[in-house]
């Protein structure tokens, strides 16, 4: 699901959202150097945002600082947008990125001081993170079994990475996060998954003719779900309560 064996041409063909987002990020990218007054019009600048310039609340998720910032984020959607824009109609994918995006700097602007600069894609990838931990929780018949099994840890590594490098926007990513995960069951109403594969059929085991069922099989994994559920909304609430800690006055 998440290992790209297409070719360029195919690629953009099937996934043109994911495509085009990331050819406008590049030219972006490519014009913000020539034109330095491209980034200094378009981050995300608190007091401009309260003068006004309510614009700084979107253009910061096509402007990226250098070209690792720029190659991680596309890297990203290049790897894990492919398969939500296959799974729900184009307009659909084109929100579902850019409103968790929006929203984190939405936040981001209520909890940091005046003076705080952001930019980046970052809270719309987190967003799209959100949407696989959701999947993962309440939609396992979207995707395979082996590729429910990287989802937690890609987030848990993910988050990580945001509290261990000081530069990164720690309210856009987990905001982007949250709302990517409180977003997705209004945008996977109705979503399919494009995949073939057989992870959900129920295995009827045969010994001597007779039928084998473990009673207890169901019970557990409905106990594991509210588990994972329960992990889920004490990791929210811990995340929240840093990101408040973080933005009281020092």
């Amino acid at each position: 699901m998440f290992f790209r064996n297409e070719t360029f041409s195919s690629y953009t063909r099937n996934y043109p959202v994911v495509t085009t987002i990331i050819a406008l990020n590049l030219l972006i990218f490519i014009l913000m150097m020539i034109f330095p007054i491209i980034r200094e019009r378009g981050v995300g600048f608190n007091l401009a945002i309260e003068y006004g310039e309510y614009w700084r609340l979107i253009t910061p998720i096509f402007l990226h600082n250098d070209l690792f910032h720029l190659a991680f984020n596309m890297g990203a959607l290049l790897i894990f947008g492919p398969a939500l824009e296959s799974m729900i109609k184009k307009w659909k994918f084109v929100l579902l990125f850019l409103l968790p995006g929006i929203l984190a700097n939405i936040v981001t602007f209520y909890l940091q001081h005046s003076y705080y600069m952001h930019l980046g894609a970052s809270g719309s990838i987190y967003g799209l993170f959100g949407v696989y931990l959701f999947i993962y929780l309440y939609r396992e018949d979207l995707i395979s079994r082996q590729t429910s099994q990287i989802i937690v840890p890609l987030v848990i590594i993910g988050v990580i990475m945001t509290f261990l490098n000081p530069s990164i926007s720690i309210t856009g990513h987990i905001f982007g996060l949250v709302s990517g995960g409180l977003l997705a069951p209004l945008f996977l109403k109705g979503a399919s998954t494009p995949f073939i594969y057989r992870t959900r059929t129920r295995k009827a085991y045969f010994d001597d003719d007779k039928v084998s069922f473990n009673p207890d099989r169901w019970k557990n994994r409905e106990r594991n779900r509210k588990i994972k559920k329960a992990l889920l909304i004490l990791g929210i609430i811990l995340f929240l309560g840093f990101v408040f800690l973080q933005s009281l006055p020092q």
